[in-house]
């Protein structure tokens, strides 16, 4: 049967109108003991934004089983001969059951508590991301931990996501939906658009 997934997942992508291409990505990688959850942003839109974007990825996928912090430091390295990239990076553990994150430029994170307020006196957390390009400035970077339970949701947004769209959403509904109904109510129409959403399992459950 092989080992039960650990998370669920669904990702909701939009090219900006008159583009070939999308500069927003994602990577979503099982290794070791845990699974890599990350999404970039290419800065600006089009080829270019592109390129840099699927470069952070490449670098994301050749090293998944490191820390999240040694990810972005790889990527930094990556990128130097592009535009650059703001990126967000969330490694699910399966021994310790915890999420580690950490970002760098406005890609937001979210995680939705399934127990709403019951651990941690808010029904989410939110990622602090630090200012800075991924390629060209980079900042001092502060990963984080969190305890983390069967059913809570992490979501990533691009900036071309409107703020506030964790409101109002179904709880219960599975993560593509929960995809496509914040892209669809929530797309700005004026950037690439991406969010992606995982659900934790805590190692059972059908395969994302």
């Amino acid at each position: 049967m092989g080992t039960p997934a650990l998370i669920e997942w669904g990702v909701a992508t939009l090219t900006l109108p008159g583009e070939a291409q999308s500069g927003d990505r994602h990577l979503v990688k099982p290794g070791g003991t845990g699974v890599l959850v990350a999404v970039v942003d290419g800065l600006g839109h089009g080829a270019e934004a592109a390129t840099a974007a699927q470069a952070a990825v490449a670098a994301l996928e050749r090293h998944a089983t490191e820390s999240p912090t040694r990810l972005i430091e790889r990527c930094h390295r990556a990128l130097q001969r592009t535009r650059g990239a703001v990126m967000s990076v969330a490694v699910f553990a399966r021994p310790d059951r915890s999420m580690t994150w950490v970002g760098v430029g406005n890609v937001e994170g979210l995680l939705l508590y399934h127990d709403g307020a019951a651990r941690s006196g808010s029904p989410r957390a939110t990622l602090v991301t630090r200012g800075g390009i991924v390629g060209s400035e980079l900042p001092r970077l502060h990963p984080v931990v969190l305890p983390i339970a069967p059913g809570d949701t992490l979501i990533f947004a691009t900036d071309g996501i409107r703020e506030g769209f964790a409101e109002g959403l179904p709880p219960e509904a599975a993560p593509q939906q929960l995809a496509d109904q914040i892209l669809a109510r929530h797309g700005k129409g004026t950037d690439d658009a991406l969010v992606l959403v995982a659900r934790y399992l805590g190692g059972a459950g059908p395969k994302g």
